[in-house]
């Protein structure tokens, strides 16, 4: 018998498949081994047989590791739109699909399981050694929870094996058999408002089509309530759902109520799983026996053979985005997919993109709206604050800190919200002006006083906190601005009767030190909680009942068209933790611009408001959602080759009305790790037509002998730009 011709999907940054020989017919889906130059890479069929190319000795596939596709043809199709949307190598773009462990080709084995043993469980409180906090949190952990899969016990923090190897030595803790909730009693839902009702008949009556819905509710409105409604409503027809947030790890409450709700049939994919556990979950849910998949940005490839409904929660999000590799959009992705498969996209957001906000406004998508948080709970009161006629002090203001003082006397709790870590972002010299650098990026290095470094945010890069000044000899250097550690040193010396705990990316290195702090936050053992950005969504206290913004004008004078829009999102989500319960809530936002027009609507928590005006200011600009954009961006070690790269790829784009060709510029932050950065933005009023144009665009780019001396990538529809 002849042998046939299979094409084949291989990991490689080649924008192509690759045919090999083989016995018999493979079915598109399964994984293969094929030699490739000197190695033997795993790949996955796209097709077969296929006309074999002429004159060329193909080579034969190696091994066959699946009997049965991984992937089907739903899933085949809709990775190949990918990769010609974003004009991505198909290998690449197939193999984002698989957990790491599949892309391998190992056999996977059980994973094991963890429980408290009966003298475990029946100790309030081990005697646990005074710094065995770890050891003591995972104790914790395994007794509010029950049974933990290895793979929930390693996304709870790094380096947990030996505590738990300590657990068992002392009788604690057992291995188990993986816990299988099914039959669990789920958890009664609320009795749902006349406006969440309305919005779940709307999707209710829409499944089984495609229909896209831009569910538009005020921070604490109810979405997660209609998102677990209409779930159940698609299991009730047999069919699964795929839920996308855009960080499992900083929402706990959110997956809390979600295995309340759903305690059989629900599995979770994210890149805190280890690779066993996440091949184990889209095992599971490509046979079906997960009804619900709850997952961050990659999971909307996740393999669902009964897909009914997909929902995405904080749709906004730039998280959604992938920013490097295959820059795809989670949220534009599963649009695509609900399309293809005929089922309802729900996309969730008190503050929408702006994109996705005109879609709703010209019909595109319906629009369902959540206006309140209902009769028990009110927004909370804003209030600008003109830092020039203040005195601060660290940072607060007499104002901020006289509201703090009055919520201790309440026992109420605070929230002060920086979205800057560290100590102070500058270290400067009052004697000959130096202050310190970044070697490697075109940024300062942030203080980090705890433990004495100067860091860079962008690269990493640290070095020891210097005593003196390295040019002059200057003995005292001057710490300028604040993060969050130098407020929490000032609110520590300000109210000094206050428990204060600080949230960032230097206090919570785990999902299990992010969860302790929520959990001494619930029970009321922290006054005063400061951090970042990773308390802006997904948070409920009772008892939280003011926020403090300060330094709000990071965002003000951003050089992205997106910058208003991003600060806006960023300060209405962070209000929104405030008053969530019956008592009322306050924000007051510290600014010394405060006239600036972005405040208004702000201070009447109007994102409506805001979106007119934005809107506008994007049509009178050219930009989003009134054109379609992608970036050519390069990088080299050398600060002419990126531009020299991008000036022969803009001369090879020249003579098509289609497309209008920005100029070469460099990057904002235009070197970063040692890379110089440019980049070329190309923009169309069509979608069609951009697309047609950067097929060629990009296949005559790829000839350039300028580009192997660049690091080159093409992100269409791009977060940011520069």
């Amino acid at each position: 018998m002849a042998e046939v011709t299979v094409r084949v999907a291989l990991p490689v940054p080649l924008r192509r498949a690759f045919d090999y020989r083989h016995p018999t017919p493979l079915a598109p889906g399964v994984r293969v081994r094929v030699p490739f130059g000197r190695r033997v890479l795993a790949g996955i069929v796209l097709a077969s047989p296929v006309a074999a190319p002429p004159g060329i000795a193909l080579r034969a596939i190696a091994e066959v590791i699946d009997e049965a596709p991984l992937l089907n043809a739903e899933q085949l199709g809709l990775l190949q739109f990918v990769a010609d949307y974003y004009h991505h190598a198909i290998g690449e773009v197939v193999f984002t699909a698989l957990p790491s462990a599949l892309k391998r080709g190992l056999v996977l084995t059980p994973p094991k399981a963890y429980r408290l043993t009966p003298a475990g469980a029946r100790s309030d409180a081990p005697p646990f050694p005074a710094r065995a906090h770890r050891r003591r949190a995972l104790w914790q952990a395994l007794k509010d929870r029950g049974p933990l899969a290895e793979g929930d016990v390693t996304a709870l923090a790094r380096g947990l094996k030996p505590v738990l190897a300590a657990l068992v030595r002392e009788g604690l803790v057992e291995v188990c058999e993986h816990p299988r909730p099914a039959g669990a009693p789920p958890a009664a839902g609320p009795v749902l408002r006349p406006d969440q009702e309305a919005a779940c008949a709307a999707v209710r009556a829409a499944l089984g089509t495609f229909q896209a819905f831009l569910l538009f509710g005020v921070t604490g409105s109810g979405k997660t309530e209609v998102y677990l409604e209409l779930i159940a409503a698609a299991r009730a027809r047999g069919d699964q759902a795929l839920i996308l947030v855009p960080e499992i790890g900083l929402t706990p409450q959110l997956m809390a109520r979600f295995r309340a709700r759903l305690p059989d049939g629900l599995g979770v994919l994210h890149s805190g799983l280890s690779e066993t556990e996440r091949a184990r979950v889209w095992g599971q849910a490509a046979r079906g026996e997960l009804t619900v998949i709850v997952g961050t940005r990659s999971a909307v490839f996740a393999p669902l053979k009964r897909l009914g409904l997909i929902i995405v929660d904080e749709e906004h999000d730039g998280s959604l985005k992938q920013q490097d590799g295959l820059r795809y959009h989670a949220r534009d992705i599963a649009i695509v997919r609900a399309q293809r498969a005929g089922v309802p996209v729900v996309l969730g957001s008190a503050t929408p993109a702006l994109e996705s906000y005109r879609h709703a406004l010209d019909g595109r998508y319906r629009l369902l709206r959540l206006p309140g948080r209902g009769p028990d709970r009110s927004l909370p009161r804003v209030t600008i604050l003109d830092m020039g006629r203040e005195a601060a002090d660290g940072g607060l203001g007499p104002t901020l800190l006289a509201a703090l003082r009055a919520r201790l006397l309440r026992r109420e709790q605070a929230l002060v919200f920086l979205n800057r870590r560290g100590y102070a972002p500058v270290l400067l010299c009052p004697e000959c002006r130096w202050h310190a650098p970044c070697e490697r990026c075109d940024a300062r290095l942030t203080v980090h006083l705890a433990r004495k470094t100067l860091r860079c945010h962008h690269c990493g890069h640290e070095r020891p906190l210097p005593a003196t000044c390295p040019r002059c000899g200057h003995g005292r250097l001057l710490r300028v601005g604040e993060g969050t550690q130098r407020l929490e040193e000032t609110l520590a010396r300000a109210l000094p009767e206050a428990r204060i705990a600080r949230i960032d990316r230097d206090t919570v290195t785990s999902r299990l030190a992010f969860e302790d702090l929520l959990t001494r936050m619930r029970a009321r053992d922290i006054d005063i909680l400061v951090g970042t950005q990773m308390l802006a969504k997904g948070h409920d206290f009772a008892d939280l009942t003011l926020v403090g913004v300060v330094n709000a004008d990071q965002g003000l004078f951003g050089s992205d068209f997106r910058a208003d829009e991003q600060l806006f999102a960023q300060i209405m989500q962070v209000a929104g933790r405030a008053g969530r319960a019956a008592k009322a809530g306050e924000v007051i936002i510290q600014t010394h611009h405060p006239h600036h027009p972005l405040w208004s609507p702000l201070v009447a928590l109007d994102y409506e408001a805001f979106a007119e005006v934005a809107l506008k200011d994007r049509y009178e600009t050219g930009f989003p959602p009134y054109a379609h954009c992608a970036l050519l961006r390069a990088e080299a070690l050398k600060p002419e080759l990126p531009l020299r790269f991008l000036e022969t790829a803009r001369a090879l784009g020249q003579g098509s009305e289609a497309v209008t060709l920005g100029s070469v510029l460099p990057a904002t932050l235009a070197r970063r790790a040692g890379y110089y950065r440019a980049q070329l933005l190309v923009t169309s009023a069509h979608r069609p037509l951009l697309q047609a144009w950067l097929t060629t665009w990009v296949e005559r780019i790829a000839q350039l002998p300028a580009g192997r001396q660049v690091r080159w990538s093409l992100d269409v529809d791009p977060h940011s730009l520069f």
